[in-house]
This record gives structure tokens, C-alpha cells and sequence, in this order.
């Protein structure tokens, strides 16, 4: 329903949100212009939701510089989703051990629209901080987790995906050819996995498996991110992929019993 559309929406509340969600990565802090130019808000409104967001705590303002940054309230918010979805308690224990087992970096995704987000992170002694931050989103097509998880859709479902889903290059090796996507799908609708190098990091290669709903659809999924110099697919296959698949396998009987009570 188009927004405009239905009586129960709140314009005041939605600019709000959009201000919040200006921030990110590359923009850590902001002034009341760069936030105005940012969300597309005129300078007045953006001065009066800044400033009723850092009033109810959302945001903190620097006395000095005067400018606006995320506040512990947003770690708040997340310490709640946590126990608001039952996958993340109930995988986390077969994470850590999968983990310890690899000796590499193990990631728990789930679908976020068009994108994937990483909802676990258990990183290894070589991963640097941006792979060990939570929350992250990526475009689904240019991830081995979010192809995993789309070739558990119906081929109709899947195949619009890679039609119109965002491509976004990171490395010059990211593939932005949606043909060579859409055949790395079909051939994790075969091989019940995704294998990708390259795509967020030069010479990463990640393997992901899918974690299956009651419906047979992925609701999320288990990645492992290697080193390219010290991997290649074919030991992915026989000493990574088994180790994934039992975790993944694991976590989905378990995943199912809250959800279907």
C-alpha cells in the first residue's frame, strides 16, 4: 500500500526514521547540513527532528562541533532484536563450535529485503573490524549467503531476484554481469550451496550453506570466509562445505520447534 494511501501512517515519525538511517559506516557523525543534504529533509525540519531524537536519547550532539552521531540507544535497540528472534540464540552455541572447529570466520545471515544482513559474526584471528561488526548489510546477489538463501525460492521468485535486485561493485573482481549471477543461483539450487570469490574483499572466498525454514525456504544462513591465497574451491568443498551443512542442518530442527509452538 502506497503510503499516502493508508490513514495509519505518520510522515513526522517516517522523516525521523530517515534521519536515523543516514548514519552509517562512512558517515559516522553529522552536522545539521550534511544531515539535511544527506535525507533530503529542508534545513528547519532537519534541525527540529535532530534535536527531539538527541532530547529522547536517539542521538548524541557534540557541545562543541555541534554535531549529531548515534547514541547507546542504538546498541539497546539491538540487545532487544536479539531476543526478539529465536534463530540467533538458538544457532549461536553451533556457531561458536563450528568456529573453533574451522578456525575461520563464521557468519550468520539472514534475507533483509534485497539485501542480506549479518545478524552473528564470529571472527577469526585475521578478520579485520568491519567483518566482525554486526548489522551490516550487503547486496544479496553479490554474497554467497544471499545466493544460498535465494535458490531455496521458487525459480519464479529467484529468477526476478537476479533480474532487479541492486548489484554494487566493491573489488574489481565483484561479478555485475546478472547472466553469470543468475547461473551461480541455479547452481545453488542444485548443489544446495554457494561458493564466491572476491566479491566484498580481493582474494576472500566465502562458502554458504542455507539454514531451511518449515516451508523448505531459507530463512537464513551459514557463511565461512577464507583467505584465496590459502583456499581454493575444491578444498572448500571437501574440508569446509561438510562442516557447514551439519551446522546448518543442526540448527534448523532446533530453529523449528519455537516458531511452530
Amino acid at each position: 500500500m502506497k503510503t499516502k494511501q493508508n490513514t495509519l501512517y505518520v510522515g513526522s515519525l517516517a522523516k525521523g526514521l530517515r534521519l536515523l538511517r543516514a548514519f552509517d559506516e562512512s558517515h559516522r557523525e553529522m552536522s545539521l547540513s550534511e544531515l539535511a543534504a544527506r535525507t533530503g529533509l529542508d534545513k528547519s525540519a532537519t534541525q527540529r527532528l535532530a534535536n527531539t531524537l538527541h532530547i529522547e536519547g536517539m542521538l548524541d550532539k557534540d557541545p562543541g562541533t555541534r554535531r549529531f552521531r548515534p547514541s547507546h540507544a542504538w546498541l539497546e535497540m539491538a540487545y532487544a532484536y536479539y531476543w526478539s528472534d529465536p534463530l540467533v540464540g538458538q544457532a549461536m552455541p553451533k556457531l561458536i563450535n563450528l568456529s573453533q572447529e574451522l578456525g575461520e570466520t563464521v557468519n550468520l545471515a539472514e534475507l533483509s529485503g534485497d539485501h542480506i544482513i549479518y545478524v552473528s559474526r564470529l571472527p577469526c584471528k585475521r578478520t579485520y573490524f568491519a567483518a566482525t561488526v554486526i548489522g551490516r548489510r550487503l547486496p544479496a546477489l553479490s554474497t554467497s549467503a544471499g545466493r544460498a538463501m535465494l535458490a531455496t525460492l521458487p525459480e519464479d521468485e529467484w529468477r526476478a531476484a537476479v533480474d532487479h535486485w541492486p548489484i554494487k561493485p566493491f573489488t574489481p573482481s565483484t561479478t555485475l554481469d546478472r547472466d553469470t549471477i543468475r547461473a551461480s543461483v541455479e547452481a545453488a539450487v542444485h548443489d544446495g550451496y554457494a561458493i564466491s570469490k572476491g566479491q566484498m574483499i580481493l582474494n576472500e572466498m566465502a562458502v554458504a550453506t542455507p539454514i531451511l525454514g518449515p516451508d523448505g525456504r531459507a530463512c537464513a544462513a551459514v557463511q565461512c570466509s577464507v583467505s584465496g591465497h590459502t583456499w581454493d574451491r575444491d578444498r572448500i568443498a571437501a574440508e569446509i562445505l561438510p562442516k557447514l551443512q551439519d551446522t546448518a542442518n543442526a540448527i534448523s530442527p532446533s530453529f523449528l520447534s519455537p516458531r511452530g509452538g
